[in-house]
């Protein structure tokens, strides 16, 4: 009938050849000549002919997908623009091979854990993405345990033989205390993210090795939960200090906006009275007043690596550490030099 989807059986009778090999052809099996394969391939998409990935799963015992397991509470995933960015950038290269992205977001670690074996015991996916690295990193060896590909986001602290897919933000975080000081600031914060996860724990470390190798004091550093509410909680807890700083560095941009709304309610000038600097690069970042001092990284450019190495594992091949940009300041409104403080209203 017109309109109809082509099948494969359409493809084999223009083609002149059996089903068989056009699945051959089709699943790049071997056994077709070359000239055969280009004469198929030529005729399905003349027919625009793609087959279903339910057909192309059963012919190979493959899954053609990927697993990004999320442990953290949907509240924050929601407010973050790095994975919304990340996955963008996964699936840019997933779509143009026929891939697809199986996307868990589950509130605890032991919910992980049991997402993990369930997509291994399904076959739902050929490999998974692991983000937020963890101290000593169960999911390591479980994955391996499991027969799942994967690759890492960032670099274990223990022994792995999974590819890492990484960025280094640590100059980034050095950079921002750099300019800070620069500027004037000797008493500088930092709102960090978890340190269980290994980006939070790399974050506050670079934070204070940028401290120390400035001959400048620790300052203090207030641990969250990446959420803009606990970044605004951790803000008030600052500004309340008798010797309060007058420069936050925060982990990642959310917090760094909430901080910002926190400390004009509260009557601070930013940058006049506080300078803020936030992490990730996110778009709204550069739209509100005054416009965030953040480092960028390129998220969506990690996600395409991450997904394009992880496709590359799942084909057999061997791949080495991939170490992209590392993150990088951009100086725009919300750091200035140190002013006087003047507190108009009570917090």
């Amino acid at each position: 009938m017109v309109g109809e989807r082509p099948t494969i059986a359409d493809v084999a009778r223009e083609a002149g050849v059996s089903k068989g090999l056009v699945s051959f052809a089709l699943n790049d099996r071997p056994g077709v000549s070359a000239e055969t394969k280009t004469r198929i391939l030529a005729v399905a998409k003349d027919l625009g002919f793609s087959p279903s990935l339910r057909a192309r799963s059963l012919s190979s015992d493959r899954a053609f997908a990927l697993g990004l397991v999320i442990a953290r509470d949907p509240e924050i995933i929601s407010g973050d623009p790095f994975f919304p960015a990340f996955i963008a950038g996964v699936e840019s290269a997933l779509a143009p091979v026929g891939q697809a992205l199986v996307l868990s977001m589950v509130g605890d670690e032991a919910s992980e854990i049991t997402t993990y074996r369930q997509l291994a015991s399904h076959a739902r996916v050929d490999g998974v993405i692991l983000s937020d690295l963890r101290r000593a990193d169960p999911r390591i060896a479980l994955v391996q345990s499991l027969g799942l590909k994967a690759v890492t986001l960032g670099h274990p602290d223990i022994p792995s033989a999974l590819p890492a897919v990484s960025l280094d933000d640590g100059p980034g975080i050095q950079s921002a205390v750099a300019h800070l000081v620069e500027l004037g600031h000797r008493r500088i914060a930092h709102v960090s993210g978890p340190s269980r996860m290994l980006h939070g724990s790399r974050r506050s470390a670079s934070f204070a090795q940028a401290l120390a190798g400035l001959d400048l004091q620790p300052g203090p550093i207030v641990e969250t939960d990446y959420s803009a509410a606990d970044g605004a909680r951790a803000t008030r807890d600052l500004l309340a200090l008798a010797d309060r700083p007058t420069a936050i560095v925060y982990a990642n941009d959310p917090m760094a906006i909430a901080g910002l709304g926190i400390a004009q309610r509260a009557g601070f000038t930013v940058p006049g009275d506080l300078s803020i600097t936030g992490f990730d690069g996110s778009e709204v970042g550069q739209y509100i007043h005054p416009a965030l001092t953040t480092v960028t990284t390129e998220a969506q450019a990690w996600g395409r690596q991450a997904a394009e190495a992880l496709l590359r594992v799942i084909a057999g091949e061997t791949v080495d550490d991939i170490e992209l940009t590392p993150a990088t300041l951009v100086i725009r409104e919300s750091s200035a030099r140190p002013g006087t403080a003047t507190i108009r209203s009570a917090m």
